[in-house]
């Protein structure tokens, strides 16, 4: 082994522990998006539900994705991973396995958005072994583990779908079966802003997965020697930043008042978007596609608000909607020299061949990351007897109700003097 395997795997293990730490990103994100009376058991549930997560991967997801002697659909081998090396590879395998589960947990954190501040526990428990055994590693095989949607070239560098959408379908899945939380909507329809209790918590939750996000977009390039992974953190930087400011713009346009978590979900936004071409475009489309995104985050939101489809961190306008644009984007914008997977896109001479494999890849995925998580939680609801807790919980708080205390003790203490005695 030469001194360029080690560099390249000491870069993967960055890009995993970068991954990794976007999941404080998302407790501060999901916390401060939600009430007070929750923030503890958010908080909790995303450590343990990347617990869960990992222990799945280890089991059986890293074999249905990238194990030999599979078949179009999963792989058949590698389950238990044992550490073992494989021969030729350029970095190391273990360092490999340990960034691709990184990447599940992240697709988990995004699909248990759609459960917030109304499921059980034992819920989240559940169908965190159920999604990352039979929803994730499937995509994720399709695209990155050599299945059908990777042999028709189906491009998706880091995981606008095999990541984002794939979690966004879940969580909408989630949401229908869950119902909208007490209060939300009106009997005349009209819609109830439960209001997040930390704008800082929730904008430097942004900031973490901004930073975090290096390493799920140029980590994903899991070589050093050609500096590529420069190019890709580029791209990555550019789209946020144009998905940060359309976002605000557009608010500021349409309500009068620049919105800061819509101008915050605009940055995620253009994360998203970019996680699938930004291997495959040059700088100026990046900021295109980042920027179309912020726009795309703020009518999204506003329309499933009125459909009643209560989301309460947003997952299905940040990670699904963006997630859409993102994948079909590299059909538009994928250059020759870049496109190291599949063909050009529709404005580079491509025509619309690459356009259509990327829009098939979005069908068929979100089709079945919904169809599967819905038929699981319909699965989890029988055994569990419900799967959202009761009125009296809800309104409780889900930090008393599920864990026994409170996220924040002195401020329960103030409203309940008896209690501190």
């Amino acid at each position: 082994m030469d001194g360029l395997f080690y560099l390249n795997s000491i870069w993967v293990i960055l890009g995993a522990i970068l991954v990794i730490f976007m999941q404080a990103g998302f407790i501060l994100l999901e916390t401060g998006s939600t009430r007070m009376k929750n923030a503890g058991h958010i908080a909790g549930k995303t450590v343990f539900s990347f617990g869960m997560a990992a222990i799945v991967f280890w089991a059986v997801g890293y074999g249905l994705i990238f194990g030999e002697n599979g078949n179009f659909f999963v792989g058949m081998s590698d389950f238990f991973f044992s550490g073992e090396e494989a021969e030729g590879n350029s970095y190391s395998t273990t360092a490999f396995f340990l960034f691709q589960l990184a990447f599940a947990a992240i697709s988990l954190a995004v699909a248990f958005g759609g459960f917030a501040e109304r499921a059980k526990l034992s819920v989240y428990l559940f169908f965190a072994v159920l999604f990352s055994v039979f929803v994730y590693p499937v995509i994720a095989h399709w695209i990155w583990g050599g299945g059908w949607l990777a042999e028709h070239g189906k491009q998706d560098f880091a995981g606008s779908t095999v990541v984002h959408l794939t979690g966004a379908m879940a969580a909408l899945a989630a949401t229908i079966l869950l119902k909208p939380r007490i209060g939300k909507y009106n009997a005349n329809g009209t819609s109830n802003n439960l209001s997040g209790h930390n704008q800082v918590y929730t904008a430097l939750g942004v900031l973490i997965l901004f930073v975090g996000w290096f390493g799920f977009n140029a980590g994903s390039t899991l070589v050093v020697d050609d500096a590529f992974f420069a190019f890709v953190a580029a791209n990555t930087a550019l789209a946020a930043a144009a998905g940060s400011i359309s976002a605000l713009l557009i608010s500021w346009v349409v309500l009068g008042k620049s919105d800061i978590p819509t101008m915050l979900n605009g940055t995620l936004a253009g994360l998203v978007a970019i996680t699938a071409s930004c291997a495959f475009v040059e700088t100026w489309a990046a900021v295109v596609i980042g920027f179309i995104a912020g726009i795309l985050v703020f009518y999204s939101a506003r329309m499933f608000d009125k459909l009643k489809i209560d989301d309460p961190i947003y997952a299905l306008s940040v990670h699904g909607v963006a997630g859409v644009w993102g994948t079909l984007s590299t059909g538009f914008f994928a250059v020759p020299e870049l496109a190291t997977v599949g063909q050009a896109g529709l404005f580079y001479g491509g025509g619309f061949t690459q356009l259509g494999v990327q829009a098939l890849g979005v069908v068929v995925s979100g089709a079945y990351a919904f169809a599967v998580s819905y038929v699981l939680l319909l699965v989890i609801k029988k055994l569990l007897s419900g799967l959202r807790v009761t009125e009296e919980q809800e309104l409780m708080g889900l930090d008393i109700s599920e864990h026994g205390s409170y996220g924040y003790p002195e401020e329960f203490e103030k409203r309940n003097p008896q209690s501190a005695i």
